[in-house]
């Protein structure tokens, strides 16, 4: 093994071991940031995010769609997902 060899190794791991405890820093400083939450508030953001998508995505195919029975379709789709929303406070 070359010299040069040698010493590109050893510098790629000292500078991996500098990034790993970089990492585990920036964790521990994203964890003790956050704020706790509870299983229902977790479950509700989830919903909230499945609701939000969901409305999105009804949103886009009424841009696409011509069948007007389909886009009454959407359109009852679309209320009742912002109706949702509205519920949960979004």
């Amino acid at each position: 093994m070359a010299v040069g060899a040698y010493n590109v190794l050893m510098a790629r791991g000292w500078e991996s071991k500098s990034i790993e405890a970089q990492q585990e820093e920036a964790a521990e400083k994203d964890t003790s940031a956050k704020p706790r939450r509870t299983p229902g508030e977790t479950a509700r953001l989830r919903e909230k995010e499945s609701l939000r998508l969901s409305l999105r995505n009804i949103t886009e195919q009424l841009t696409r769609t011509r069948d007007e029975r389909r886009r009454a379709v959407l359109e009852q789709a679309r209320t009742d997902l912002e109706r949702r929303l509205n519920q949960l406070g979004a």
